[in-house]
């Protein structure tokens, strides 16, 4: 079969047997490829099911599962390993400290004060188009991340879904409040194959520890770092949006998150990390996700600030 794995997996998802089977021991052309595979067999897993259709019936098939078991191998050995340290994780106390240091580093990339001060709106919409918002398909993750825990820590991530869905309000769901700001600045929807590898690798993290089980304490570390994170990073974009007179609708999913989040991120960190840190392992395991996505944040911005503070090549707004 001739074609990039990705474009491969699009067409035998669509054909079924015995187009999949091929695919079990397929080889991508490069990282983009794999990313982008990776990403579609995600979407079995996580995706709107409208939009997937009858392709999830494959979800399962042993020729994607092999796909998928292949391909995340490939992206978690490029994480970093072994980077908390014993005196981090030597009781609850400190395996807090040590996330909420993690959370710290980095929580304000440059590339948010050129949003709040200087970016044009067509770089602040072209931006956004990239970064995504501060926690796309987080309610997803966070019900996902919930399974199987009890006491505080599920009680935590109900409060926190609660919030994601509006408190009960379908206008105040995060979704719908950012489909409102797509409408509002005509956000363009950025194709995955013109998308930058570093904003490949921050989608997938999450997806790739939420399709997994037994990566369940790396998801909690970065789902948490994202709520200590997301606050302030939402307050710049909102001083960015207002000092352009964005309307009511562009500006209520930054203003959400920029007053949400920093009590999401203190109680996630106090009610969910705090008491699931009393284990050793997932004390560690937690911290090795935060700082998996910190890691892939890092690379994102670093990225971000050369395409637009820098003003490198804008990312193409022609496939709205």
């Amino acid at each position: 079969m001739h074609g990039s794995l990705s474009a491969r997996l699009e067409r035998a998802l669509r054909l079924g047997e015995p187009a999949l089977s091929p695919l079990a021991d397929a080889a991508p052309d490069d990282e983009r490829d794999a990313l982008q595979a990776m990403m579609a067999i995600h979407d079995l897993h996580m995706g709107s099911i409208d939009r997937l259709g009858d392709t999830v019936r494959w979800q399962h098939h042993p020729a994607v599962a092999a796909l998928k078991g292949r391909l995340e191998a490939g992206f978690l050995a490029d994480l970093p390993v072994d980077t908390v340290r014993e005196d981090e994780i030597a009781d609850p106390a400190a395996t807090v400290a040590a996330m909420r240091r993690t959370g710290r580093d980095g929580v304000l990339p440059e590339v948010y004060d050129w949003i709040a001060t200087e970016a044009s709106w067509d770089e602040i919409v072209r931006f956004l188009a990239v970064e995504g918002g501060p926690d796309a398909g987080f309610d997803d993750l966070v019900a996902i991340c919930q399974v199987g825990l009890a006491g505080e820590p599920k009680l935590e991530l109900a409060r926190n879904y609660w919030d994601e869905m509006g408190r009960g309000r379908l206008e105040g769901i995060h979704t719908e409040m950012h489909h409102r700001l797509c409408r509002a600045v005509e956000l363009p929807a950025i194709p995955r194959d013109e998308q930058p590898l570093s904003g490949l690798r921050r989608n997938a993290l999450g997806n790739v520890l939420a399709t997994n089980r037994w990566l369940q304490p790396e998801l909690v570390g970065a789902l948490g770092l994202l709520e200590l994170q997301a606050g302030p990073r939402c307050r710049k974009v909102v001083a960015g949006l207002e000092r352009h007179g964005a309307s009511h609708d562009a500006l209520e999913f930054y203003q959400e998150h920029a007053e949400v989040d920093p009590h999401h991120g203190k109680g996630w960190v106090d009610n969910v990390v705090a008491p699931l840190a009393e284990d050793r392992e997932w004390a560690r395991r937690m911290l090795q996700g935060a700082r998996w996505r910190s890691t892939v944040n890092a690379a994102f911005f670093a990225d971000m600030a050369e395409r637009f503070v820098r003003k490198g090549e804008l990312v193409a707004s022609s496939a709205a």
